[in-house]
């Protein structure tokens, strides 16, 4: 895409704007009547088609001279050459062709004088185009007059409104345009560039230089997303901007490509609630009838929305903010992804890469202290697997909703998003909801509350008072810097966090144990009975069991002690091509038992879980896709090789969480089975103890008969 860019020096001090249409510029500055005389004392038009990346690179390193309300046409273009120089140097000979036709004309307005010059650069020379009548038959000047103002303020008033706490690429904001507001399909820009001037939308390039590279030499020419954030990038020819080498990011290709040259409009998002120095009533909170535990940490958690923002040091641009967040979580996450993907392979890190994971780890669990200026507050809901998240997290949105707040939760999977859309419609009936997913038919629709997976969040920016992301550390969420930086983005700056977890990433875990982030426990589970402690099997790996085709003793024991007792048997596996051999040999051991497997490549896996959940499956082999978002009454749960790398504490804590979570049978039986007794299930035992006593300690747990005074 192709702009104009120009200079005007108002109020005594020099700005540099881009426009999509100049014609809204030239009645805004020189033809409107602000009651302002002499406001305006120069403006200077650099040219009318810069590749949108030019003019962003330009827009950003503007800084206003002393001597610029001096300065003709000559000095101007040495000045755009100047500061273009590095954009220059990756076009070859291309890029002066480029630039001349972009700056064919540089005009310039002075208050005494009016239209003084237009000259035209050329072969290398110089040429005046003609006199001041000459210039004023241009349709730049003459088209301010066509303009109607006043209708074009009611369509900046509806853009802005449409595109308020969104930042959408032109082919999105057009299909918005399509559904919400025909009439502004093709006729956008106008309104758009009004919306501009007035301060209500903001212009970005898809993909522009990170901080330090715009400082530093060796890195000039490296980019990152405004949209998710990735330094992923490819460089191609391109028709749109006429530039051989305008790159695109990689990372976020599945909602349109975001280039060099894509125009990305940021909406304004309303101005954040006032904090209500208040605690919600007691009588607010019975309505959703919480445990003890749950009321605790509710209460604890609306104290912290209810909390004035912090103070934080003055705040860098939003433009630097947004790069540097990019930079912080790309640093931080993808270092957590590498050294997962290592381990997952079963090879021992490096010790430079063991370094850079616990560098990175600290980086991460730090991040409240390290960006106060680019993440909002966070607050940390740490509750056992079966607490009910959800029914703490109703009071909270109640208390952003009420005050004419807009929230947001997201969560990782579509799935969740389907099951909990239901349960807050009935929640909140008189709240306007919007529920969005890869298809949904709700995408461009607007509501005080929005249930989202969290690749949707690309699509705004800064638009939410609260925002809640459930279960941070799942799949695909967890180790996705495109994801953390969605969700960090979207926040208000005094908006605030709450993150839901069963199991958080342990640098959360290590900043809420030192005091650094607020958070609650929830120790016990809705039935208040103390979680299922795992019992460790020692076997050989289950490769051997299939290369010697035959089940160990003391695991068919125990799997019998379970099938007798009538409880549904999750088997969680490694590996998929464990999968049917396992369910050969149970079946060959226990033929009177129905026995099924399933995986992500399963296409009956939906079909499989349901008929688990109705007892016509008693066994279920599986991998870790339903480790969790499955509750199923009167489960045991066996995990096999629970020493893999596969497995971590998290997954662990995870997988046993399927256990014990009925009412009528809340004591189920969890079992790890592997040769090696493992830190990760060590940890992940230790963390179940360590609730339970918690939970004990705060009298949460239900007395036992032989606890009975």
């Amino acid at each position: 895409m192709k702009i104009a860019v120009y200079a005007v020096r108002y109020k005594g001090e020099w700005n540099l704007r881009l426009s999509v249409d100049i014609r809204v510029d030239t009645t805004w500055w020189l033809y409107q009547d602000k009651g302002e005389k002499n406001a305006v004392e120069r403006w200077v038009l650099l040219g009318e088609e810069f590749p949108l990346s030019w003019g962003v690179s330009l827009l950003e390193k503007f800084r206003g001279l002393g001597d610029m309300s001096r300065w003709e046409n000559r000095q101007w273009w040495a000045y755009i050459l100047a500061q273009l120089k590095n954009e220059l140097v990756l076009e070859s000979s291309n890029g002066e062709r480029i630039l001349s036709e972009g700056v064919r004309d540089i005009c310039i307005w002075d208050q005494h004088q009016g239209w003084v010059s237009c000259i035209r650069h050329g072969n290398e020379r110089w040429e005046t185009t003609g006199t001041v009548r000459s210039i004023q038959n241009r349709s730049l000047v003459t088209a301010g007059d066509e303009l109607d103002m006043e209708c074009l303020t009611r369509q900046a008033n509806e853009l802005t409104y449409l595109l308020a706490g969104r930042q959408l690429l032109v082919p999105e904001a057009e299909a918005l345009l399509a559904e919400a507001a025909p009439d502004l399909e093709h006729t956008w820009r106008s309104a758009a560039q009004l919306a501009y001037l007035q301060g209500r939308l903001s212009f970005a390039a898809g993909l522009a230089p990170a901080p330090r590279a715009r400082w530093s030499a060796a890195r000039r020419h490296e980019l990152r997303c405004n949209r998710c954030g990735s330094g992923k990038v490819h460089r191609t020819s391109c028709a749109s901007c006429g530039r051989k080498a305008c790159a695109y990011c990689e990372t976020c290709l599945a909602l349109g490509r975001s280039r060099e040259c894509s125009l990305l409009l940021r909406g304004t998002a309303k101005p954040a609630v006032p904090r209500a120095a208040e605690v919600a009533s007691a009588a607010n909170l019975d309505r959703w009838g919480l445990s003890p535990a749950q009321r605790a940490a509710a209460e604890a958690a609306l104290r912290f929305l209810a909390a004035p923002p912090r103070r934080v040091r003055k705040r860098a641009r939003p433009e630097v903010q947004w790069q540097r967040a990019s930079e912080y979580f790309w640093r931080c996450m993808l270092v957590r992804r590498s050294s997962d993907a290592t381990a997952a392979h079963g090879s021992p890190l490096a010790r430079h890469e063991q370094s850079s994971i616990k560098s990175s780890e600290r980086a991460w669990g730090i991040a409240g202290r390290q960006m106060p200026d680019s993440a909002a507050e966070r607050f940390l809901l740490w509750a056992v697997t079966g607490a009910g998240k959800t029914e703490i997290m109703f009071p909270l949105l109640q208390h952003v909703l009420e005050r004419g707040g807009t929230a947001l939760v997201a969560t990782p999977r579509r799935d969740v998003v389907l099951e909990l859309a239901p349960r807050l419609a009935v929640a909140f009936p008189q709240v306007s909801m919007v529920t969005l997913y890869g298809g949904s038919a709700e995408r461009w629709h607007r509501g005080q509350l929005t249930l989202a997976t969290t690749h949707q969040l690309l699509r705004y920016h800064q638009a939410f008072d609260l925002v809640v992301i459930d279960e941070i550390d799942a799949f695909p969420y967890h180790n996705d810097p495109m994801l953390a930086f969605a969700a960090q983005a979207v926040c208000k700056r005094e908006g605030k966090f709450i993150y839901l977890s069963a199991t958080p990433p342990r640098p959360l875990q290590k900043e809420a144990a030192r005091g650094l982030l607020p958070h609650a426990k929830v120790p016990v589970r809705f039935h208040r009975h103390p979680l299922p402690v795992p019992i460790r099997l020692g076997t050989a790996p289950v490769h051997h069991w299939l290369q010697k085709g035959q089940l160990p003793a003391s695991f068919i024991q125990r799997l019998y002690i379970s099938i007798q007792r009538g409880a549904q048997v999750f088997l969680f596996v490694t590996r998929i091509s464990h999968i049917q051999g396992l369910v050969e040999l149970l079946n060959r051991q226990l033929p009177d038992i129905p026995i099924a497997g399933t995986s992500s490549q399963d296409e009956e896996r939906t079909a499989k879980v349901r008929l688990f959940r109705a007892t016509e499956i008693r066994v279920l082999v599986t991998t870790t896709i339903l480790e969790r978002g499955v509750t199923v009454p009167r489960s045991d749960v066996y995990v096999l090789d629970a020493d893999s790398s596969l497995f971590d504490e998290a997954s662990l804590v995870q997988m046993a969480g399927r256990a014990g979570r009925s009412k009528d049978d809340p004591c189920g039986i969890v079992i790890f089975i592997s040769p090696q007794w493992t830190s990760g299930q060590k940890g992940a035992i230790k963390q179940i103890r360590r609730m339970n006593a918690l939970a004990r300690k705060k009298g949460y747990l239900k007395l036992m008969k032989q606890e009975m005074p």
